[in-house]
């Protein structure tokens, strides 16, 4: 018998192996519950990846059944969807800075922080996934939340509150732009993204399409 073989029938050198009992653990449910399994998800997929992610594994990792997860996903996508969604700003109160610049680089360098951890891992092997099996881009599509632009639309109503800019600038095609020029930034490069990149997408694009100068006045207004 091999070792392999050997370690496979006694479970271990030193005897069987044992996997922890979750009952023995404080009772979580709910939002702790849940947080617990997404952080799970996350540290899995930094370890060995997204394709060796399993639910299995990920209930072990979380001290949690197996059915505690199965009742509340079908499956690793949309397990790892909510985790990414977890990690990524809108979970927690968006930052307030009393101006739309700083709102959006404040929330702008949260996204990219965490696009340059796990969750940015977890996203890629989920776009990866959708591109050689169309059924889980369809699953992808129909639970997309469109988080990022709900988001930046918070930002600008908060400035048009405050008369930063005119409401008629917050078009859809408007609030989409600066989501999707960090998309397209971590789709197409390995590299982080860096402070500056988001400060160019502030002063550059977003502002001027909300119709402020980088000094924080509305553009052609008197000075």
């Amino acid at each position: 018998m091999s070792p392999a073989e050997a370690r496979g029938a006694a479970g271990t050198i030193d005897g069987p192996e044992r996997h922890e009992d979750h009952r023995k653990h404080p009772r979580r449910r709910g939002a702790a519950l849940n947080a617990a399994i997404f952080d799970a998800a996350l540290a899995e997929i930094a370890d060995a990846g997204y394709g060796a992610l399993t639910m299995d594994r990920v209930a072990e990792r979380a001290r949690a059944s197996k059915a505690s997860l199965y009742r509340r996903w079908p499956g690793r996508v949309r397990l790892v969807m909510d985790a990414v969604y977890h990690a990524l700003p809108g979970e927690t109160p968006l930052p307030d800075t009393s101006s739309l610049r700083g709102d959006l680089l404040a929330v702008m360098h949260q996204t990219a922080r965490q696009l340059d951890g796990p969750a940015g891992l977890a996203l890629r092997g989920l776009l990866g996934e959708t591109l050689q099996n169309p059924a889980v881009g369809a699953e992808v599509r129909e639970y997309s939340r469109g988080n990022s632009a709900e988001i930046i639309r918070e930002l600008v109503n908060r400035a048009i509150a405050r008369g930063e800019c005119d409401p008629a600038v917050a078009t859809d095609r408007r609030i989409e732009t600066g989501p999707a020029l960090l998309r397209q930034r971590f789709i197409f490069t390995d590299e982080p993204i860096s402070d500056q990149y988001l400060e160019e997408i502030v002063d550059q694009v977003l502002l001027p399409l909300f119709g402020i100068a980088s000094s924080g006045r509305l553009r052609n207004a008197p000075g």
